[in-house]
């Protein structure tokens, strides 16, 4: 049995979720804005890319399963950001072939994002595998808000630096700087993880060496077989479907019902990631013990808790400049922040529970159902909106109908997450115990 984890290895790996974030914000965001503005493309375009490359992500389970039959995490997630690195500057290259031959470019991107798609799907689905498998339960939350506030610290630092270095924009420099940085993020990455399962491969088990190894379908069919990880993947795409669809409609509604400036409404997004992070913070910290309640209190608690300011902001549109927007959105980014670490942490625990040897096929799976949540989130928040304004006619009450909407879907959530439950100590005795060798 490897050794747990300690707090550096666990920093490690959010140094690599860091590198995976740095790659992807520059070919979700500042790609997306040059084909808009500097190349004057529709949106439609980055939209369709950033989909496509959500919906590779359903080769998570896939993924996993390769990372489970080799029994090792890290050549898979240092093979997967090496691939998104790749799609990242094949990205670049494309849209700046965009500006002398459409065609070629569009098709060279479609191409990128696929690679990205499938970098993001190997790198992602086996670092949060290995977490799950050598963290201890006491610091799974903690251990999640650690990695995922390094992943958005990548994120704002690849942002705000690259941003400086792509002034003056030129078509070059932008193939330049999203170059350096995906360079940058395999260096880091292979230095993070060098050594971190240990030189040598684990042993393998008596069970192991006597059972023949599944296919993938039968591995995808024995853990969707299983009734906690089936629920667990319903319960991830209906939260995270609730979750995503409200992003590209907030702001939209600020300044329509309130009268936000861009400026305003931009600053609002501020104050929403204010309280998730402050959510984030507070699951991890009541993660630690059961003083606060535990991970599946805060889980279901979190749900509630975003419906409830969801209905709040019914209320906003409803009631209008008396309503406390502010506050509401504030307490809404809380909630998704707590609800988002519990479950994260839930998710670490439910993958090592069940049929030995799954973990990575139970991780891409949810992780699949994630992709594809967020995927159809921003469609589904938008195309609804713009659906309930044309039937109903007026835009504040078409925003709170689709709030409302949300608010359901978090009341669902809440209620799927009341009925997970692990399989019993007996069965997974059953299914870890390893077989009796038989005497030649």
């Amino acid at each position: 049995m490897s050794a747990p984890f300690g707090w550096l290895a666990i920093a490690r790996l959010g140094l690599v979720q860091a590198c995976l974030g740095a790659v992807v914000v520059m070919t979700t965001s500042t790609l997306n804005r040059v084909m808009v503005v500097e190349l004057a493309l529709p949106a439609l375009l980055p939209g369709l890319l950033v989909a496509l490359h959500y919906l590779v992500q359903l080769a998570r389970p896939r993924m996993g399963y390769g990372s489970d039959m080799g029994q090792r995490r890290t050549p898979w997630i240092i093979g997967g950001i090496a691939v998104l690195a790749l799609g990242g500057v094949l990205a670049a290259l494309a849209t700046a072939w965009m500006g002398s031959d459409r065609s070629a470019g569009i098709a060279l991107a479609v191409f990128a994002f696929v690679l990205i798609g499938i970098g993001v799907s190997a790198s992602g689905t086996s670092l949060l595998v290995l977490l799950a498998s050598r963290v201890d339960a006491p610091r799974r939350a903690p251990a999640a808000t650690l990695v995922w506030l390094m992943m958005i610290v990548g994120f704002a630092l690849t942002a705000g630096i690259a941003g400086k270095l792509l002034d003056p924009y030129s078509p070059q420099r932008l193939v330049v700087v999203t170059a350096v940085v995906s360079l940058v993020a395999v260096l880091v990455s292979v230095l993070a993880t060098w050594q971190l399962e240990g030189a040598a491969r684990p042993p393998l088990t008596a069970r192991a060496a006597v059972e023949p190894k599944p296919t993938f379908r039968e591995a995808l069919a024995q853990v969707w077989a299983e009734p906690v990880a089936r629920r667990f993947t319903v319960f991830v795409f209906i939260s995270m479907l609730a979750y995503s669809a409200q992003d590209l409609i907030l702001e939209p509604f600020a300044g329509t019902v309130f009268g936000f400036t861009p400026g305003e409404s931009t600053s609002l997004s501020g104050v929403q990631h204010g309280g998730v992070l402050l959510g984030m913070l507070a699951a991890a910290f009541a993660g630690r013990g059961r003083r606060f309640g535990s991970l599946r209190a805060w889980q279901i608690g979190g749900c509630l808790m975003s419906a409830l300011m969801l209905s709040g902001l019914v209320m906003a549109a409803l009631v209008g400049t008396a309503w406390p927007f502010k506050a509401t959105v504030f307490g809404l980014g809380v909630a998704n922040g707590a609800f988002s670490i519990a479950a994260i942490a839930s998710m670490m625990r439910l993958a090592n529970e069940g049929r030995h040897a799954r973990e990575g096929v139970r991780m891409g799976l949810w992780g699949a159902a994630q992709a594809v949540a967020f995927g159809m989130g921003g469609l589904v928040g938008t195309a609804a909106s713009d659906l309930a304004r044309w039937l109903i006619g007026s835009p504040a009450l078409a925003y709170a109908s689709v709030f409302a909407l949300e608010a359901l879907l978090f009341v669902l959530a809440a209620a799927l997450a009341m009925r997970l439950s692990g399989p019993s100590q007996t069965a997974a005795r059953a299914a870890r115990r390893p077989v009796q060798e038989v005497p030649a």
